[in-house]
């Protein structure tokens, strides 16, 4: 083998797994080979998600060529499928987000609608080990499955409106196209009854319309849920959602509201830590929840329904993934 040749094997790549009804492909092809030429590093290798499969066949061709960075163009579906093939392995994970909600990507500051500053950040940002959500659960037949998530699971509210919102009226729609399962789910306003318990400790019942455990804080349409949740903590963030009525349901709209505002008003923020926690939306906070479900419920993980169980028990794994962001900006001399 020449010299040249064994120098051009040293030489590092990237590999792209992409969701092709998503992401703007030619747009990032260019945008690839333009910075892959610039640092010197092998042509990019390209994996292309499938119909019935979200990414982690995809992720796995990926993550067997030894690829210096794996970059994800689709939505959190997508970056959730990688995920669980790639945490664990060291191997880090750009985003180009190509999806509805891209809630990780705002959660970590990733270039929104710019292809070009994210695969930027695909080739010249730093290292972020962030924390994995991995949810353990069993159907009323007994049968466990486990899989990850990045940003939420939810039961409830949120699990139906996964169920019930085609991937074409996201599309056409984004945020809109919740409104109506939202607005049905409020309506009926059905509570149903858990058992749960945080690291091990005392089991409390209580009834529920949603419950969601997070990972990152931020719902779709920028509304914030949970204020406390921080992606590289070790901690998830639980909450239940137990609206007594409409009324019940105009205090968790309010304080959501006051909650996303908290973020640009420091008035806002200085009200909120004096006012009174809401019975109809309670927080807690640990390594692991347990939930046991008197009917099966569907389950939602990032957006997408993995359907109905009557147990789950989610855990954190701190630092499972390390995800490139944009380096810090140089302090001005």
């Amino acid at each position: 083998m020449s010299g040249s040749a064994q120098t051009s094997e040293r030489q590092p790549h990237a590999a792209v797994v992409y969701n092709p009804t998503k992401a703007p492909l030619e747009r990032i092809r260019t945008a690839v080979a333009e910075h892959e030429r610039g640092i010197g590093w092998r042509p990019t290798r390209w994996y292309e998600t499938a119909s019935d499969d979200a990414g982690r066949a995809a992720a796995a061709q990926a993550a067997a060529g030894g690829p210096a960075v794996v970059i994800v163009a689709g939505g959190d579906g997508t970056v959730r499928a990688v995920a669980e093939v790639i945490r664990g392995t060291g191997i880090p994970v750009a985003l180009i987000p190509s999806g509805t909600g891209n809630l990780l990507a705002r959660d970590l500051g990733t270039p929104l609608n710019d292809v070009t500053a994210s695969v930027s950040v695909a080739f010249t940002g730093v290292d972020r080990a962030v924390d994995v959500g991995v949810a353990e659960v069993e159907d009323e037949d007994g049968v466990r499955r486990a899989h990850v998530f990045m940003v939420m699971a939810g039961i409830g509210l949120d699990a139906q409106m996964a169920k019930d919102t085609s991937a074409i009226a996201k599309k056409r729609l984004g945020w809109f196209a919740y409104v109506t399962p939202i607005a049905r789910s409020i309506v009926a306003n059905r509570l149903f009854h858990l058992t749960y318990r945080i690291d091990g400790g005392r089991s409390r019942s209580t009834r529920a319309h949603t419950v969601i455990v997070g990972n990152c804080g931020t719902l779709t349409g920028n509304m914030l849920l949970i204020p406390a949740a921080v992606i590289d903590d070790g901690l998830l963030d639980v909450v239940i959602m137990r609206p007594a009525g409409p009324f019940g349901w105009a205090q968790i709209g309010t304080r959501l509201t006051l909650q996303s505002a908290a973020r640009r008003s420091r008035f806002t923020r200085r009200w909120l830590s004096r006012s009174p926690d809401l019975h109809a939306l309670g927080y807690v906070q640990g390594e692991q929840f347990e939930a046991r479900f008197d009917t099966p419920h569907a389950v939602e993980l990032d957006g997408d329904p993995f359907g109905h169980v009557i147990r789950a028990r989610i855990s954190v794994g701190p630092g499972a993934l390390h995800v490139r962001v944009a380096a810090p900006l140089s302090p001005v001399s």
